[in-house]
């Protein structure tokens, strides 16, 4: 039997407890619906290890579970092999870029690093994925309304063979 290649995606915020535990959930939620998910593999990860092996922050976990999402990813720290092992790594903010860009001087390496905002069609005014961890609900639900929306685009972009 022949394998098969899948595209191996990668979400990076700075502590894998909020956003890119929810980008991974919702990625991976949308891939399953459109028949896509068989062809990519979806992993999350923090650029500090603060809260290696603990579950996403249970507010987002709420939020998420709220739209049919399971957000049950264990936190974990980006390794410089995550450069070499994923196709795409999607950060969530320039800070998260500018971290990345600390821990590789290979320019192959940052192209594969994208901002996941750019994906979303519905809300071009955003420049980001606000951190939501010192806010309240709607703060959490407002950064799962921008991780929706890139999701679905990128989705779309993944679909139809665009470059991403």
């Amino acid at each position: 039997m022949e394998d098969k290649i899948k595209t191996r995606l990668l979400f990076v915020c700075l502590g894998n407890i909020c956003r890119s535990p929810a980008a991974e959930g919702v990625m991976k939620k949308v891939l399953a619906d459109r028949g896509m998910d068989a062809h990519f593999e979806v992993d999350s990860a923090g650029i500090g290890n603060w809260h290696e092996g603990e579950l996403p922050d249970s507010r987002m976990r709420k939020c998420g579970a709220h739209r049919g999402y399971s957000l049950n990813s264990r936190a974990r720290q980006f390794a410089t092999a995550d450069f070499k092992d994923f196709d795409y790594i999607f950060v969530m903010d320039n800070d998260n870029w500018k971290m990345l860009s600390q821990k590789t001087n290979n320019r192959n390496d940052m192209a594969k690093v994208k901002m996941l905002v750019d994906y979303a069609d519905n809300h071009p005014q955003a420049k980001l994925i606000p951190d939501p961890y010192y806010g309240g609900e709607k703060d959490f639900e407002y950064a799962l309304d921008l991780i929706e929306d890139a999701a679905s685009g990128l989705a779309n972009r993944l679909m139809e063979g665009r470059d991403i």
